[in-house]
């Protein structure tokens, strides 16, 4: 039904409130982290150079009190709603993970152009900071944290939490918030845009089957492939070992260097022309499945009408400041 006065009033609080409360999350987290890493700083300064324990810094105060501190609040200050369950088959799953992985690939391209481009303008590269992360990082670390304890606690956090408490206002409000709160998240341009579109495509399977199994196996599915396998992959070419040997420009070290990665050279091929197949065949599948409407968001309980809808969803003070935060870290990054 078309929201009343005092229900679109009732609407705008709602997504203030949540708003905040994600806000109130990232305080706690820097509350604990920024102390944690002064004391660190001071009595063990060498482990700050060191990524797996720097990550270790950040996951333990987010894990243990931020996104804590933020489901206490949300389930007892936020009214969800539940949703149905809809049974997946196993060809709709391998469906949703073949599209998943073309918009991600295909997204992310865009976002290194679209940060090359500001890098250029402003003269000088843009650090790409998730690969400057996982080149740090011990596959083990990259295991635990990327593939395993990123996915489970972001899905809960971005997708159920999110989602359950904003799909009475439409499916469509409710995929677009979560995407968009869960790129903002990641603050900066390279996973924002990625994060963003996969954190939509993934809402949409959630709104549709109500089973917060499939997204988190999804997400794992991802940062395995572009995680952890990858970062097993740039390791075994010794990429910096290859640059190295062709400023030398001796012919005899290339063909030395070659002859001791060309297993690691070959199963990067092939991994680049499963990344391509992957890029093609899910963009071509989202298009076809987009053409024939199966991409069809419902309407919710209450209907917010479209000219005020971006205005009572974002334009209000919680969702506003968390926004705002988000972009100045973005921007922050790009200066770098």
């Amino acid at each position: 039904m078309n929201g009343s006065i005092e229900e679109l009033i009732t609407a705008k609080k709602h997504f203030s409130k949540m708003g905040w409360f994600y806000v109130a999350a990232v305080a706690a987290l820097y509350l604990v982290e920024v102390p944690l890493v002064f004391a660190v700083s001071l009595l063990r300064p060498e482990w700050l150079g060191d990524g797996n324990i720097t990550v270790l810094l950040s996951m333990i105060p987010m894990y243990c009190v931020a996104f804590p501190l933020l489901i206490f609040l949300m389930k007892k200050m936020v009214p969800a709603v539940k949703l149905e369950k809809h049974k997946m088959t196993a060809g709709q799953y391998v469906l949703s993970a073949v599209i998943c992985l073309g918009l991600a690939y295909a997204s992310n391209i865009f976002g290194n152009i679209l940060t090359f481009l500001i890098g250029a303008f402003k003269g000088g590269l843009v650090e790409n900071q998730i690969a400057s992360l996982a080149e740090s990082l011990h596959p083990a670390m990259i295991l635990i944290y990327m593939v395993i304890c990123a996915p489970v606690m972001e899905e809960y956090i971005f997708r159920k939490l999110i989602v359950d408490r904003t799909v009475r206002y439409g499916q469509g409000t409710a995929v677009v918030v979560s995407g968009l709160m869960f790129g903002l998240f990641h603050g900066n341009l390279n996973q924002f845009v990625y994060a963003a579109v996969i954190g939509m495509f993934l809402a949409f399977l959630y709104v549709k089957t109500g089973d917060l199994r499939i997204t988190i196996s999804l997400h794992m599915l991802f940062n395995f492939v572009g995680g952890f396998l990858s970062s097993l992959l740039l390791r075994a070419i010794d990429l910096e070992g290859y640059l190295a040997a062709a400023e030398e420009g001796d012919f005899q070290s290339i063909i030395s260097y070659m002859s001791e990665h060309i297993a690691g050279w070959v199963l990067y091929g092939i991994f680049l022309l499963f990344v391509i197949g992957m890029l093609v065949t899910g963009l071509v599948l989202f298009i076809v499945f987009a053409a024939k409407r199966r991409f069809v968001l419902e309407k919710g309980e209450v209907v917010l009408p479209r000219g005020l809808r971006a205005t009572l969803v974002l334009a209000n003070s919680g969702m506003l400041v968390f926004g705002l935060y988000w972009i100045v870290q973005i921007m922050l990054q790009l200066m770098e």
